[in-house]
């Protein structure tokens, strides 16, 4: 029985393998024009995102907070003004991850949405319990296992 070693020992690398060889220049520029449109177009997105977040981040300062001070249902609005906050959180995340790609970036969005689910006023005890768990999941896997020191 041939080993896959011996078989293509003698070729002399693996330029002539179906698929193995160098590309082609004319690969080179498709490839590197698509990557550039799709690089531009995430960044297209990671701006239009930010751009949410941050009319939303003046919304939720000028209509939530003063309802703060008006006497009625206070924890209602603070509960709301928490999810506003964690969904910008998200959406200043997404962009972030839109551009970097890195591990950590999806990691934190997670743990956002996360913590968004577990100020909801009708989350179950059940949902509170696995949510939590998986926040302390994330933080451990964030802090110990991604590369990089943690801010």
């Amino acid at each position: 029985m041939e080993e896959i070693g011996d078989k293509n020992a003698g070729d002399g690398g693996g330029a002539s393998k179906p698929g193995g060889g160098e590309e082609a220049a004319v690969e080179r520029v498709i490839n590197r024009w698509v990557g550039d449109a799709v690089h531009l177009f995430l960044s297209l997105l990671s701006v239009l995102i930010l751009a949410a977040a941050a009319v939303a981040a003046y919304d939720t300062a000028v209509t939530e907070f003063p309802k703060l001070f008006s006497r009625a249902e206070e924890y209602d609005v603070l509960q709301k003004i928490i999810q506003n906050i964690l969904l910008i959180a998200i959406a200043a995340e997404l962009a972030l991850l839109l551009l970097y790609h890195r591990t950590s970036a999806a990691v934190e969005v997670i743990i956002f949405v996360i913590a968004r689910k577990i100020v909801t006023p009708d989350i179950t005890s059940l949902d509170l319990l696995l949510s939590v768990a998986a926040l302390a999941g994330l933080l451990v896997a964030r802090f110990y296992y991604l590369p990089g020191k943690p801010k």
